[in-house]
């Protein structure tokens, strides 16, 4: 059997590298704003994790949880089917009884941007929570402390914000302000993964950090995501809640770890109920896969690198366009160093052109672009019904909701394609002098 497997995955590899690979063509070949770039070991590991049958959560995905935290120096990650999942997790955690008097309760107030996009918003709402909106700046496109701060009411409980398109806000002075008035703080980091603030990776500050393995971001599974924290006890609120909200911690096929499975009394239950179907939580079935986690931990290994390739593609694009008229090009955050998600480039009010034909021109050309997500999401119809709060005006969160696109800087673009991108803007521009 062992012979059959390493000739099956032999063919995996010849098979990956047979795969015929075009030069880029422009104006014919798409320059994507995302994507997952999968490598033979990739291709590899998913097979193998096939060819054992491993379709449920299982070694890969307990490997993948421990190598991850490891990776940001934390000491609990929990794999979820996706980043959205991650957020939901994280902030129900916080709603939990367990808490006791620091838990979450409805009504409480949580603050967010009100330019981006929604998984940091509906889970408030899914808990019966507040949100609480506040604008962000040009340039950076993240909220600032001094915003946060403004916003904090009589019953805020949280703040949950996302570093925006991998540039960090100012999370060491937001997690400061959290400690100072008694909040929790949830880094949405599914767009930063290898960014850094002073330093220190994002995602390492908040009681929770969150990550999504989507195909458009840093390393993929296809799907999933994952809740990552310090806190030994937030952690096994996070576990509760994903697995169906049993109070059982044992992994799947493990039988009895507690040495108390039938030697417990909780709730109204029987003396001795069987612990693995005991529900301490109202909760879900959130879990992963060895089959993603499996592609997670091939992927892993070039983190670091998928970060250069795109601080490099983000270098390339600023220097390139710098000094366009009509065009506002995104800054770092002073003290981080980002492993950019995208290029985010507002078109100035002003400008002699709009936001809708440079992109239009883009496409045009096989350049893809993308909104910054929902812009300002008040204006959405999802929550045309639902109670929140804006501190503040959103006057910065209209100008993106009406002049802001972003591109792309994922490894998958070449140098090539850069210039191409590059090139084709500055056309554009010159022709609307």
């Amino acid at each position: 059997m062992g012979e059959d497997k390493d000739a099956i995955l032999e063919l995996v590899r010849k098979y990956h590298r047979d795969q015929r690979v075009d030069g880029f063509v422009p104006g014919t070949t798409p320059v994507l704003t995302s994507g997952a770039v999968l490598e033979e070991s990739d291709r590899v590991a998913l097979v193998e994790a096939a060819l054992e049958m491993r379709i449920a959560a299982g070694p890969s995905a307990r490997r993948f949880e421990r190598e991850f935290s490891r990776y940001f120096g934390l000491r609990k990650a929990h794999l979820t089917n996706s980043g959205s999942s991650a957020n939901l997790l994280a902030l129900s955690a916080l709603t939990s009884p367990q808490l006791g008097d620091a838990r979450l309760r409805p009504g409480d107030e949580v603050i967010t941007a009100a330019a981006g996009f929604p998984t940091t918003v509906n889970p408030v709402l899914q808990n019966g929570l507040k949100p609480v909106f506040v604008d962000v700046e040009l340039g950076t496109y993240n909220p600032t402390p001094e915003r946060i701060a403004e916003a904090i009411g009589p019953r805020t409980r949280a703040i949950m914000t996302a570093h925006a398109l991998g540039n960090p806000f100012a999370v060491a002075e937001v997690a400061a302000l959290a400690r100072e008035h008694d909040l929790y703080l949830i880094e949405d980091n599914c767009d930063a993964v290898g960014s850094l603030y002073q330093g220190r990776l994002t995602g390492t500050f908040g009681h929770f950090a969150t990550v999504s393995f989507y195909p458009a971001h840093h390393i993929t599974f296809g799907e999933g995501g994952c809740v990552l924290t310090n806190d030994l006890g937030l952690a096994r609120l996070v576990e509760s809640i994903r697995d169906w909200g049993r109070d059982c911690w044992c992994e799947p096929g493990e039988d009895d770890r507690c040495l108390k499975r039938f030697d417990q009394q909780l709730g109204s239950l029987p003396r001795g109920y069987d612990h693995k179907y005991i529900f301490s939580h109202v909760g879900y079935n959130l879990k992963s896969t060895d089959l993603h986690a499996s592609i997670g931990l091939s992927q892993l290994q070039r983190v670091d690198e998928f970060g250069e390739a795109r601080r490099r593609n983000w270098r390339l694009l600023r220097d390139g366009l710098d000094g366009l008229d009509g065009l506002l090009l995104p800054e770092p955050t002073p003290g981080s160093d980002p492993s950019w998600f995208g290029f985010v480039l507002t078109v100035q009010p002003d400008a002699p052109y709009t936001r809708q034909e440079l992109v239009a021109f883009l496409e045009g050309r096989r350049i893809a672009t993308r909104r910054f997500f929902g812009g300002n999401l008040t204006r959405h119809p999802a929550y045309a019904d639902v109670e929140y709060r804006i501190a503040g005006d959103l006057s910065v969160s209209d100008i993106i909701t009406q002049h802001t696109f972003w591109i792309g800087v994922y490894p998958g673009i070449t140098g090539e394609m850069i210039q191409y991108v590059v090139d084709s803007i500055r056309e554009f521009v010159a022709k609307h002098r």
